[in-house]
């Protein structure tokens, strides 16, 4: 995959980065090079070698899944600015 500057100036407009003019081909070059590393990561022989989840091996600790407290609406309602019906009221944030 090759990147230029347009591409660079469409990536910055999409995470709202102000990228100046000058830097576009720079930024260009960094990108292609970032690319050409992941590209030989494909190379990689990593047959025989198990997935990992952590660098540390670990087995988690399981537990009974029981509830242990309930029934706490009203007194988790008491300190909301805003509720109706034990939900919490929330000004409108997506129109």
């Amino acid at each position: 995959m090759s990147v230029d500057k347009d591409t660079v100036r469409r990536i910055a407009k999409l995470a709202r980065l102000a990228v100046p003019e000058a830097r576009l081909e720079p930024m260009a070059g960094e990108l292609n090079g970032i690319f050409q590393w992941v590209e030989m990561l494909g190379e990689v022989n990593v047959e025989g070698v198990p997935a990992m989840t952590s660098v540390v091996a670990q087995k988690l600790k399981w537990r009974e899944d029981k509830v242990t407290d309930g029934n706490q609406a009203d007194a988790l309602m008491i300190n909301a600015p805003g509720g109706e019906d034990h939900f919490f009221v929330v000004p409108k944030v997506v129109e």
